[in-house]
């Protein structure tokens, strides 16, 4: 799980730029905080809102972007000012939060800035619980969060807009175009307001005082999932991740959170885990949160270890309240998901080829890289539906063996994709009569794999038929694309059975 979290590859070192750039924008935004002499409430709120602008803004364009960040008050402050004004109000305290879950989940029917907009003001509200704002700190907090997204703004577009030289993966929205009770937003947000209303009732039995821990593990268990199957795997990750940084916490906050300098040490290297690993494993990332959550209670003097048990067990009720909502309430099949992420995979890599065989044929405006970009991200969201299948504790074990089979394949898909790009990229790369020949096998591979068609339809030519000899220059195009051939074809046997059973199936 280590080597998972820390060790995985990195192409472009995205993964670091993201969270080193995370880190200088979010110490700058609570660095002039303090200049301006903000309190320490108003400097966390400043901090909270840099690091949500950086985190969960994924716009495909820089542009889009900075239009969603610009945005982000417009969502956040009149949550703030909502919380604030029912903070000794708890029937519509309680009531207002659950309107706000909801919201915020329905709103990622309008893609990654509905997304963004709705964890935005998820997390004023939450906020608002974790520093007790009542009416008369809101001017305070309203210029500590508009001063942070300003200095996170000027990281992010500014000083280090790296975006601007690597291919930004498009945002991936979830498939489906069903209407009402059918989509899978509307679906999604009834089940967390579901389950929040558990976690709500259960936090509270718990501690009358930090029960919104419980509303918040619910919320999280929910962002970036779209099946039951994916949800209780993240519920479960939840947890383990919160356990792992308990047990930290007592080893570094406990004894050491009355030393400012290590607390703003540990609280930086928590927020470059936080952004590092956030892609690659939410164990984790969770366990960076807690960790950092655990320094802020010391500052706000308020840590000692019966609040770190509290912790684990709000956020064991949270989880539990998103998998019974997910179990019991309008569940969506991680079978129905899987297939139609699966499918669109498939479908971006024919994307990539035509893309990389338009640059080999001279073409300006394709762009490989960014294809490849987008291809990773979708099988990022493969791997994520494709989580419960693979699982350690998954006892039906042939269809874990088919699961691991199709993401095999598909990093191999993935592995060959990429090194077409590469060569389409070199200007002395040539093109060959036959690189047209074997594009056209790979969109009927995929074709064959994509379509309701019988099992000995429009059967590609398998690589063995392309020529043996082949012109200097071609070589690594022909090698690239007949390795994807072969792997779109291994692929027929775990996609395709009689009457086309899904991967997830």
């Amino acid at each position: 799980m280590l080597k998972r979290a820390f060790f995985a590859p990195d192409p472009g070192l995205i993964r670091l730029r993201f969270a080193s750039r995370a880190v200088l924008g979010i110490g700058l935004a609570v660095t002039l905080c303090g200049v301006l002499g903000h309190s320490l409430e108003a400097a966390i709120a400043g901090g909270l809102a840099a690091l949500l602008a950086l985190f969960t803004v994924t716009d495909p364009t820089v542009r889009g972007q900075a239009v969603t960040t610009a945005l982000l008050p417009a969502v956040g402050l009149p949550v703030l000012t909502l919380a604030a004004l029912l903070h000794d109000v708890p029937v519509a305290r309680d009531l207002a939060f659950l309107a706000v879950v909801g919201a915020g989940v329905y709103a990622r029917r309008w893609g990654p800035r509905g997304h963004s907009l709705g964890v935005f003001g998820f997390m004023a509200y939450f906020s608002a619980q974790f520093l007790h704002t009542v009416p008369d700190r809101l001017p305070e907090l309203y210029a500590a969060v508009l001063l942070s997204l300003a200095a996170s703004s000027a990281v992010r577009f500014g000083v280090w807009c790296y975006e601007r030289r690597i291919p930004v993966p498009a945002a991936v929205a979830l498939p489906g175009s069903a209407t009402g009770l059918g989509r899978i937003t509307t679906r999604q947000a009834v089940q967390a307001t579901a389950g929040a209303a558990f976690a709500l009732g259960a936090g509270q039995v718990l501690s009358d005082q930090r029960w919104y821990w419980a509303v918040g593990a619910t919320w999280w268990v929910f962002v970036a999932t779209a099946s039951r199957g994916e949800t209780v795997v993240r519920g479960f990750r939840r947890f383990l991740g919160t356990v792992l940084g308990i047990g930290l916490g007592f080893v570094l906050a406990v004894p050491l959170h009355h030393q400012p300098v290590v607390v703003a040490v540990v609280v930086a290297a928590s927020l470059f885990g936080i952004f590092y690993t956030a892609a690659v494993s939410y164990t984790w990332m969770m366990l960076a949160v807690t960790v950092m959550a655990s320094m802020l209670y010391g500052l706000l003097g308020v840590l000692d270890t019966g609040l770190l048990i509290l912790r684990v067990t709000e956020t064991a009720a949270g989880a539990l309240g998103a998998v019974l909502a997910v179990l019991l309430v309008l569940p969506v099949t991680t079978h129905s998901v899987t297939e139609a992420w699966v499918e669109r995979a498939l479908r971006c890599v024919h994307t990539c080829t035509e893309e990389a065989a338009a640059r080999l044929a001279g073409s300006d405006d394709a762009d490989p890289p960014r294809r490849v970009a987008e291809l990773e991200a979708i099988l990022g969201r493969v791997r994520l539906s494709l989580a419960p299948l693979v699982h350690p504790l998954n006892p039906l074990r042939a269809r874990k063996r088919r699961a691991r089979t199709v993401l095999a394949l598909l990093d191999d898909c993935a592995r060959e994709v990429r090194g077409l790009a590469s060569v389409a990229a070199d200007p002395e790369a040539s093109h060959d009569i036959r690189l047209a020949a074997a594009c056209w096998r790979v969109e009927a591979a995929v074709q064959a794999l994509t379509e309701a068609a019988p099992a000995d339809a429009r059967q590609p030519g398998r690589p063995e038929d392309a020529p043996a000899t082949e012109p200097a220059g071609a070589e690594q195009v022909l090698a690239h694309l007949h390795a994807l051939e072969r792997a779109l074809l291994e692929l027929a046997v775990p996609l395709r059975r009689p009457g086309r059973v899904p991967a997830g199936a």
